[in-house]
């Protein structure tokens, strides 16, 4: 019998979107959007967020200043109650998708064995 793997791929797109974590997800952040200030201040977090990633990707230094600046942002975001809780369920969501990860790639890590191990 023949899988269509991308018709599965679409199945579990939406049991992702279906499932509590996607929807408890989906509200936190529709409610740090809906708040003004929240929405700015959470955007500025994941600007220097972003900004680092791609200058690490590209091999570029940081600078103390810029890794003092996202420590500072860090904290002052985690002081907001909404982008705190935004925060915690994207974390829950992410380790959700490493665990579905690890289940697709077990027929491959069966096959050629895990290097990680």
């Amino acid at each position: 019998m023949a899988v269509n793997l991308y018709d599965a791929a679409y199945e579990l797109e939406k049991a992702i979107r279906q499932s509590d974590e996607y929807r408890a997800l989906k509200q936190i952040y529709d409610g740090v959007n809906g708040d003004e200030s929240a929405r700015r201040m959470f955007e500025n977090f994941r600007n220097i967020q972003m900004n680092l990633q791609q200058k690490q990707m590209m091999g570029q230094e940081i600078s103390p200043e810029e890794v003092e600046h996202a420590q500072k942002t860090v904290a002052l975001v985690q002081q907001h109650p909404s982008i705190s809780k935004l925060m915690e369920a994207e974390q829950r969501m992410g380790m959700v998708i490493g665990e579905l990860n690890q289940v697709i790639m077990k027929p491959l890590e069966e096959l050629y064995g895990n290097p990680m191990k």
